[in-house]
């Protein structure tokens, strides 16, 4: 299984060999990891970067060791239509998601999450995909690798849309599944992954 972790728009995959054209190649350190240090040097200069070796998962393990692992859930609501709920955050199109709390479910976390982020109550379908996702935490001031599990859940209350301001969100709207698909073009790598896992 190859790993690809995401740093917001840019891709870093863990695998036996060189994927496609387009990535560029390194090889894992003697001892099989690779330093965060170097490949964020990477990333500065590359979008897509592989990491090649013997034991891809390993290298992968060494490499999150190096961050906070912190797990989440979130998920596209459909209603009754067949109309898929999105948020609006930051300048970019989104979906619904956050950090499980501790005796949580991942499917109660998909279903807490949705609801304080948009209003809109749900219940879990099936799961779609995880995506792991590395950033910066000003606050606590480390850096962070979030595996969210993502599912399909079926909207059981039509309560009017509440974006949750204080988490950034802008807007919360139902779209059709060919709106979704338009306005998820510039979402971030994570979330195409989410709407690509719905149509399987």
């Amino acid at each position: 299984m190859t790993r690809t972790v995401y740093f917001a728009d840019r891709s870093l995959c863990f695998a036996t060999s060189a994927p496609d054209q387009g990535w560029y190649t390194v090889a894992a350190e003697p001892d099989g990891g690779i330093s965060r240090a170097k490949i964020l040097n990477f990333l500065e200069s590359y979008n897509s970067v592989a990491v090649v070796s013997e034991d891809p998962e390993a290298t992968f393990k060494a490499f999150a060791a190096q961050f906070a692992w912190v797990e989440a859930a979130g998920g596209v609501v459909v209603d009754e239509g067949g109309r898929w709920l999105l948020i609006h955050r930051n300048g970019r199109w989104d979906l619904p998601k956050g950090h499980l709390e501790a005796g949580e479910s991942l499917e109660q976390c998909a279903a807490r999450e949705v609801e304080e982020e948009t209003g809109v109550a749900g219940e879990v379908v099936r799961p779609l995909c995880a995506t792991l996702h590395a950033y910066w935490f000003p606050k606590t001031s480390r850096w962070e690798l979030k595996q969210t599990h993502w599912f399909e859940l079926r909207a059981t209350d039509p309560a009017a849309l509440q974006p949750q301001t204080e988490e950034g969100i802008e807007r919360v709207v139902w779209c059709t599944p060919t709106e979704a698909a338009e306005h998820l073009r510039g979402a971030f790598p994570t979330i195409r992954r989410v709407a690509e896992a719905m149509g399987r």
